[in-house]
């Protein structure tokens, strides 16, 4: 028997290459490693179920699961992660000083079930006491108009939201004052070319976001890697496969940053960087696998049950293919 063709949609990750470039092969399986971006992957992925396996935002994965449809099964693979304090910009005439100010204000963001919008609506109710209930939201493309959410949602009635117009972003929208704040994984246009009239609602995020994760412990997960259910179905043992190849490229990239001998990135203080972050994360600062993350997952649920995207709180073991949290003994 030969092997299976499978095709992987993820992003072109350091953590990844090697999976990418074939110095990491998957047990079993031909490999087709498609490097698209992810908002690509993830509507192909969520509208039509284009790929075997892809990178898939957590929210819409714990959506997915919940509503039965579209069927994924994930492996306790993190390809991406990233804190979420330095994602809110404001409006500089809105009057906006602290994360309390948001009460009562006009908040855009790209789509509401975004992982990235779930960790900050969290945050800023758990750390701030700004509920979600609070703020009227708007949702649309940031730099280009027409964007929709990838996965339906049924909201509680409380939330105050609504689609900006066909020919309106969020970004243009924020710089005119139209909305007081925006939350984004990406910089808005208006914050690149320094227009007076946005900022960082927390400029010292660096800061702030070293001091969350020393009192939580929570590195946030965004995205994981999710296996069409058809194709788990069909062939369970590429799971395991999947999750040890994406281990190995992970401990290839490891291995590689480590190397302090020459400057392999073009930072001029990255050796400085890597040991400052060695010293609060430990030596591995992005673990895979469920025990090592199960504090951030079940915060994430919690988040995304108690903000309504999601109607039962799922228990994180249930997230992910049995055989992959489990390793074989001698």
């Amino acid at each position: 028997m030969g092997k299976i063709r499978l095709t992987l949609a993820c992003w072109d990750y350091d953590r990844t290459r090697a999976l990418q470039e074939g110095r990491v092969e998957v047990e079993g399986v031909d490999l087709t490693y498609l490097p698209l971006r992810v908002e690509e992957t993830f509507w192909r992925m969520l509208r039509y179920q284009e790929f075997d396996a892809c990178e898939l935002s957590m929210g819409s994965y714990l959506i997915a699961r919940d509503k039965g449809h579209p069927p994924f099964v994930a492996i306790p693979v993190f390809p991406s992660r990233a804190f979420r304090h330095s994602c809110i910009f404001i409006n500089t005439g809105a009057g906006i000083q602290e994360p309390k100010d948001l009460i009562g204000k006009r908040v855009g963001i790209p789509e509401y079930q975004m992982t990235m919008a779930i960790w900050v609506r969290g945050i800023l109710q758990h750390e701030y006491g700004v509920p979600p209930e609070k703020i009227s939201w708007f949702t649309g493309g940031q730099e280009e108009p027409g964007r929709m959410d990838k996965v339906r949602h049924d909201l509680p009635q409380s939330i105050d939201i609504r689609s900006i117009g066909p020919e309106q972003t969020l970004s243009s929208m924020l710089e005119s004052g139209e909305i007081d704040a925006l939350m984004s994984t990406y910089l808005p246009l208006p914050f690149v070319r320094r227009s007076p009239k946005v900022r960082r609602l927390i400029p010292n995020f660096r800061e702030v976001e070293r001091e969350y994760y020393r009192r939580t412990k929570i590195f946030p997960i965004m995205h994981c890697v999710a296996l069409r259910e058809d194709i788990y179905q069909s062939y369970p043992w590429v799971a395991q496969s999947l999750y040890k190849a994406f281990c190995e490229a992970k401990r290839y990239c490891q291995v590689s940053m480590y190397e302090f001998s020459a400057l392999k990135y073009m930072l001029a203080w990255s050796i400085a960087e890597m040991e400052e972050e060695m010293e609060i994360f430990g030596e591995d600062l992005w673990p895979y696998g469920l025990e090592a993350n199960r504090h951030g997952l079940e915060t994430l649920v919690d988040y995304a049950h108690e903000q309504g995207l999601i109607k039962e709180k799922v228990d994180v073991r249930d997230l992910f293919a049995p055989n992959t949290l489990e390793d074989f003994k001698i």
